[in-house]
Order: C-alpha cells, then sequence, then structure tokens
C-alpha cells in the first residue's frame, strides 16, 4: 500500500493512482477497506460543485472530500458523513481528484450519470442528511434483525 506522501508526489509527477481509502468521512459513497479509490492528477482541471478532491490541509493531513463551493476567496469542502463546510481552500491545496472508485470489484467512473445524480443531491441534503443516513442504518438493522 502507498504511502500518503508517495501519493501526493505521484499525482504530483502526473501519474493516476489506485489506494484504498480509510476514514468514515465520505460514507456513505466510500466505505473504508472496502472500496478504493482512483485519483488523476490535475492537469487542466477546473473543480466544480460535486468533484471529489484529494487536498492537503495547512500543515496536516490529506483529505478526500466533495467541493460544495467554488468562490472567489477559494474552494470549500463537505464530506459526504458531515455537515460542516471547510474552507476556503486555496487551488494550490488539491493535489489529486477522483475519476473512478472501485466497489466489490465493479469500477464506477465520476460520469455515471447516477453517480452525478447520488453527488448533486447529497450535497442538496447537506443541512439533514445526518438524520437520513441515522434512519437508513436503522432500517438497516432492524432488516438484520427481522430475518
Amino acid at each position: 500500500m502507498k504511502s500518503k506522501a508517495d501519493i501526493e508526489q505521484l499525482l504530483k509527477d502526473g501519474h493516476t493512482v489506485q489506494t484504498v481509502i480509510n476514514g468514515y468521512s465520505m460514507y456513505p459513497m466510500l466505505v473504508p477497506d472496502r472500496d478504493s479509490v482512483i485519483l488523476a492528477p490535475l492537469q487542466g482541471y477546473t473543480p466544480r460543485r460535486g468533484d471529489v478532491v484529494l487536498y492537503r490541509r495547512d500543515g496536516s493531513i490529506l483529505v478526500l472530500h466533495r467541493i460544495c463551493k467554488v468562490r472567489g476567496d477559494g474552494v470549500y469542502m463537505v464530506g459526504d458523513n458531515q455537515t460542516e463546510i471547510e474552507g476556503p481552500l486555496r487551488q494550490e491545496q488539491i493535489c489529486g481528484r477522483l475519476v473512478a472508485f472501485i466497489r466489490k470489484g465493479k469500477r464506477v467512473s465520476v460520469g455515471n450519470i447516477l453517480y452525478r445524480a447520488y453527488a448533486l443531491v447529497w450535497l442538496w441534503m447537506r443541512p439533514i442528511r445526518h438524520k437520513v443516513a441515522v434512519a437508513v442504518h436503522a432500517v438497516k438493522i432492524f432488516g438484520k434483525h427481522s430475518q
């Protein structure tokens, strides 16, 4: 498995990188230790709402989150499992962009129409999505126990 520093350098050198994710900030779209992401370098890339990018927090860690706003003062990010918006981030903090993810051996492109719809709806639902996620989780648990 590649270290975070290796991933950042590979992207800067123009390579596409596949890595398994860890952490729950992008749940339910990405599940740690199950899903992997395919990240591409930024050549010619312009950040836009709904995209998922890898960025480095100032003096800190690499983070994979979704862009919720792009403004003149920077880019604003939020994890799919979060409601708090982070930003503004400078564009130079972004080091890679999600082009696909792999779940159970199946590759899903970010150009997939169902993925794009999910991204836009999930951003729109940001103020209430924690409550929705809790309700979905409860239904899943109830379904398992009633079988």
